[in-house]
């Protein structure tokens, strides 16, 4: 009985962009999928007092100049409850001048000296070691922590997958996955393993999800 109520529960599950609107539930479901996270713990410096504060803002922040250059946030919507999201941008928005000195601001004011130079090596890696040029970063991808067995990590990456194709000149989608756990939902979706890389004092895998899979 449980897996037909998954399945017609999931048929009702639509992907939508994000508007303004959406924002605020949108980054309590990242800081939700995040604040363990052991890259931005160490960037945010989880063991000094206010991390949280830090770490939320800093979220906030990251939203806003999404919506502000238009780069895709994904959603997914049971009814008009979100779910589950995700957010994508394109290599020349994420390293683009404009964006860059706003965002720097910004991130010197939240994060510090120290966790904005290390925001920005892991860009700058990310940069050096995908082999096109051309190409969208999935930063944040988080769900529900009360939404199991519905696939909903899955329908994600399909969604973030449509996004990208939607631009004629992305070349692929890349993310820096630190979670070990992970690895399988990723590699079933087409990421392959490009180069561990190591973002201050936490290691990684960047991978790669080609538009067009490598013959």
């Amino acid at each position: 009985m449980s897996n037909d109520i998954d399945v017609e529960k999931r048929s009702k599950i639509k992907a939508i962009y994000l508007a303004d609107s959406d924002l605020k539930v949108a980054g309590s479901l990242i800081y939700q999928a995040y604040r363990n996270d052991s890259v931005f713990q160490d960037i945010f410096q989880s063991d000094q007092e206010g991390y949280g504060d830090r770490l939320r803002s800093a979220i906030r922040e990251e939203l806003k100049n999404f919506l502000r250059a238009e780069q895709p946030m994904i959603g997914l919507f049971d009814d008009e409850r979100l779910v589950a999201v995700a957010c994508l941008n394109s290599s020349e928005a994420a390293f683009g001048g404009g964006r860059y000195w706003h965002w720097k601001f910004k991130m010197l004011l939240t994060a510090g000296f120290v966790g904005t130079k290390q925001l920005l090596e892991k860009e700058q890696k990310i940069l050096e070691n995908v082999p096109v040029e051309h190409f969208h970063i999935l930063s944040f991808i988080a769900v529900h922590p009360g939404e199991r067995g519905l696939g909903l990590p899955t329908m994600l990456l399909s969604a973030v997958e449509s996004a990208m194709l939607e631009d004629e000149n992305s070349q692929g989608i890349a993310v820096f996955r630190t979670l070990d756990r992970n690895r399988e939902l990723f590699e079933s979706s087409g990421y392959r393993p490009l180069k561990e890389m190591e973002v201050g004092n936490i290691k990684g895998m960047l991978m790669f999800r080609d538009r067009v899979k490598p013959k």
